[in-house]
């Protein structure tokens, strides 16, 4: 099942559960069919690589995994905090996020 949200990728986000609980960041990807999103400088895990070319680097590479979307959440900037996000749709029929807490149009 494709999960539906309202986060796109450069959303600035909170987390709200987990490990990772109050960190913040930007979205770097958000995966729909697996409902996660990558923030950029949360859930950082390291790997292993191999050199698959001639001349490729090997060694230990840190690097954002998917967190998933249920523990985030839109943080506001106005109310200092994580928000939810409404759509508001135009009479030229233009669709708009808002805060469901300010108001105030993303």
């Amino acid at each position: 099942m494709i999960a539906k949200t309202k986060l796109k990728k450069g959303d600035t986000v909170i987390v709200n559960t987990g490990t990772e609980k109050g960190k913040k960041g930007e979205i770097l990807e958000v995966v729909r069919k697996d409902s996660k999103v990558v923030v950029k400088g949360v859930n950082i895990r390291t790997k292993h690589v191999k050199p698959r070319k001639q001349g490729q680097e090997s060694g230990i590479i840190k690097r954002e995994c998917p967190i998933n979307i249920s523990k985030v959440s839109f943080y506001c900037e106005k109310c200092d905090k994580g928000v939810r996000l409404g759509i508001k749709v135009a009479e030229d029929g233009s669709k708009s996020r808002f805060c469901k807490k300010c108001q105030e149009v993303k």
